[in-house]
């Protein structure tokens, strides 16, 4: 029986036997793409450490705690980078949206010998307001009045922003705001000694977002190249209204000015 095609949304619509061998066919891409993540991973893992020397002290919910005491009883610490500033009025909504993610996972990691935290740069009584408005119940730390988030390079100083060049992923570049996100690895030894292991940032975090991978096999999938600034769509999940309308013309605003900052904007 000859098939019948047609469009649909601008897509092709078959039969049942086209679709299949059409999935077949992509699924062999799939694999290979498969294959070389699991690759990329092992390389990831074979890249040399620093040890850090700087002594970090962060303020949380048990008071002082050095990065050391970050780790608890693990030998491993993953640290994600949130952009909030002294002073902000609250945190960046694409972190957040990553933020959400996070509560779920911290069982899985700590049964693989990792703990996890989340580092802001605002004092710590700004992190807890936040926090407790969103509702979130993983440990928060302050990095407020340490280096940390300089030497990490997600937070810029006032010498830098005024040349519009900054150091972050890797690289030189202009940044809309003061605070950038990212995500960086440690490991200690049995002696205390601590190493820092790994650092992404930018499309690097794009993994992490469990419902942009949700999205990317949705038939619209993220629904984005509209948009003038990718990301603006995403809300804090207080604050998404049924029906609305997202300006496709809207551009970065900085933190600063109003609670829509440019964040993990998703660029190559």
């Amino acid at each position: 029986m000859a098939t019948t095609t047609t469009k649909l949304e601008g897509k092709t619509v078959v039969s049942p036997a086209e679709f299949l061998a059409a999935r077949k066919e992509f699924l062999k891409k799939e694999k290979e793409f498969t294959r070389l993540r699991d690759e990329l991973a092992r390389e990831r893992r074979q890249l040399p450490w620093e040890r850090v020397e700087k002594r970090y002290v962060f303020e949380g919910a048990k008071g002082k705690e050095t990065l050391a005491d970050l780790f608890g009883d693990k030998s491993q610490l993953l640290v994600y980078h949130f952009m909030l500033g002294a002073g902000w009025p609250e945190g960046c909504k694409s972190c957040s949206y990553l933020a959400d993610h996070f509560e779920g996972m911290i069982p899985h990691l700590r049964a693989r010998d990792v703990s996890f935290v989340v580092i802001s740069h605002a004092p710590y009584a700004e992190i807890t307001a936040f926090q407790k408005r969103m509702g979130w119940k993983f440990k928060w730390v302050s990095s407020a009045g340490t280096d940390f988030n300089f030497d990490y390079h997600v937070s810029f100083t006032p010498e830098e922003m005024a040349k519009k060049e900054v150091e972050y992923n890797f690289g030189k570049t202009e940044f809309g705001s003061e605070e950038g996100p990212g995500a960086s690895a440690f490991y200690k030894d049995a002696a205390g000694n601590v190493f820092h292991t790994y650092s992404t940032y930018a499309r690097g975090l794009d993994i992490f977002v469990g419902a942009y991978n949700w999205l990317d096999i949705a038939p619209k999938g993220r629904d984005e190249d509209g948009l003038a600034f990718t990301m603006a769509w995403v809300r804090h999940h207080d604050k998404y209204a049924e029906g609305e309308k997202v300006d496709p013309k809207a551009q970065f605003v900085s933190p600063k000015a109003a609670s829509t900052p440019k964040c993990c904007e998703h660029e190559a």
